[in-house]
């Protein structure tokens, strides 16, 4: 997130796609996780550029404390994120 973060403030165009436990990244508690302290400021620097979160179809938890700070979201299925990958000019993955 703060790689992607970094490049979109260079004003280059990024797709943040959330699979599977990834998704627990816009939990309102985070942490518990590597950097936790850190990712609400990255969502919320993210939430002000207007860069959406892609998420995973059928990954999306239902608790009430998940993405708490009403990030923009769309939800992605398995061909969208390789159809992303398949015209991207570079990615990432981790």
């Amino acid at each position: 997130m703060r790689i992607a973060l970094g490049i979109v403030a260079g004003e280059t165009p990024v797709d943040i796609v959330l699979t599977g436990p990834a998704v627990h990244l816009l939990d309102d508690d985070t942490d518990d996780l590597v950097d936790g302290d850190d990712i609400a400021k990255f969502r919320g620097a993210l939430k002000k550029l207007g860069v959406p979160f892609r998420i995973e179809e059928g990954a999306r938890p239902a608790g009430p404390s998940w993405n708490a700070d009403g990030h923009p979201v769309a939800l992605i299925t398995p061909a969208g994120i390789a159809a992303l990958v398949a015209n991207a000019t570079r990615f990432l993955m981790f």
